[in-house]
């Protein structure tokens, strides 16, 4: 079914139906073992105490397993975080006035006849055209750039910046050749849980921002557009890049 109107994508609604799909996988196994450790356990803790021991061993060893599953390293919490991530700028995007800025959210970008790449958010407003991009970083990390190099903590965080860079590349490109004119994109990532600077980072042409500092940021910048070529622009990008979903369906 055909999606219309600006904005009207969910924010993270393909990250989310990636996750759905890998934690279908196994579930019936991982479910099974769960029930054997905890029932196993409880029966050892029994045996050595009383009942009631063992039922709250039992109790412990489901919880713990089912935590454990939930929360390991591996792409099935990263497609949940990612999409958590998502959900989360969208509702931060969402609070820019909607006479100035259309925002699209998980929009696939131009990739022959079967895209997949997706963009996580557009914004096309008075103030400019901001590729969005979110990412959640371990919680607590400072973001900076030291040597040339972007870190979160301890780690590299640099290879965002060029998904960034290559989205705003495909949609400066897209709505540079309807319009006639240069139409400049500015790369964004929206940065979760690591800790950023007020007034956020600039790396390689890639600005950086806390969550809770992105609508401010964007709608602060001086005004370039008129509402006539914001509203075409956003036409534009609605018809050329639609949701990534609606691939995925077709596929």
């Amino acid at each position: 079914m055909r999606s219309s109107g600006v904005g009207v994508s969910r924010a993270g609604a393909s990250a989310a139906h990636r996750y759905r799909v890998l934690a279908a996988r196994h579930r019936w196994e991982r479910r099974a073992v769960r029930t054997v450790l905890a029932a196993g356990a409880g029966v050892v803790a029994a045996g050595a105490a009383t009942w009631w021991t063992g039922l709250v061993v039992a109790l412990v060893v489901f919880v713990a397993h089912l935590a454990y599953t939930r929360f390991r390293p591996g792409r099935v919490t990263a497609w949940r975080r990612g999409a958590w991530a998502e959900r989360r700028t969208g509702r931060r995007l969402a609070r820019l006035d909607p006479a100035g800025f259309h925002v699209l959210h998980d929009r696939a970008l131009p990739d022959g006849s079967n895209p997949t790449t997706n963009l996580d958010h557009l914004v096309v407003g008075l103030t400019g055209v901001y590729v969005v991009v979110s990412r959640r970083v371990r919680w607590g990390a400072q973001l900076r750039v030291e040597r040339r190099r972007l870190w979160a903590g301890p780690k590299p965080a640099g290879r965002v910046v060029g998904v960034a860079t290559r989205a705003a590349d495909a949609v400066a490109e897209l709505l540079s050749a309807d319009a006639g004119y240069d139409v400049d994109v500015t790369p964004m990532v929206v940065v979760h849980g690591a800790r950023v600077p007020r007034e956020g980072i600039e790396h390689r042409g890639v600005v950086f921002h806390a969550a809770g500092a992105i609508p401010r940021a964007i709608k602060t910048e001086p005004v370039i557009y008129t509402s006539a070529q914001v509203a075409a622009m956003a036409a534009v990008a609605e018809t050329a890049l639609p949701p990534m979903m609606e691939t995925r369906l077709v596929d």
